[in-house]
């Protein structure tokens, strides 16, 4: 019962979010899957460019909520290059039970609700 990595737990909310974009018609420029290395998307999609910050959230934090000051600082960046900037928060837990942190190789739970456009 080895729970998953903070890297691990990064890679499975890309692959949520990345997922939920490519069914969205987005086209991926960039990807970046390294902790702390924003943002991890850079897509186009009907021509407009889109930053797209991906956060893993453990229970009891609000999976929605993000840290206004630095997701700021990622929209003057992304407003360099005339891009949409989104936040993009993941809860994961374990399947049985979200307040736990979920384990490698057992099934797991997520609260998503797409992509929060920071204005």
């Amino acid at each position: 019962m080895t729970p998953l990595s903070p890297q691990e737990l990064h890679n499975l909310a890309m692959n949520i979010v990345g997922k939920d974009l490519e069914e969205q018609g987005y086209e991926f420029l960039g990807v970046n899957s390294k902790l702390k290395k924003d943002p991890q998307f850079v897509a186009l999609k009907n021509k407009d460019l889109h930053f797209v910050i991906v956060r893993a959230i453990a229970y009891p934090q609000d999976a929605k909520v993000y840290d206004p000051v630095f997701m700021q600082t990622i929209k003057q960046h992304a407003d360099k290059f005339n891009a949409k900037t989104y936040y993009a928060g993941v809860g994961l837990g374990h399947g049985s039970d979200y307040a736990k942190p979920p384990i490698k190789d057992e099934s797991y739970t997520m609260v998503y609700h797409g992509l929060q456009e920071i204005i």
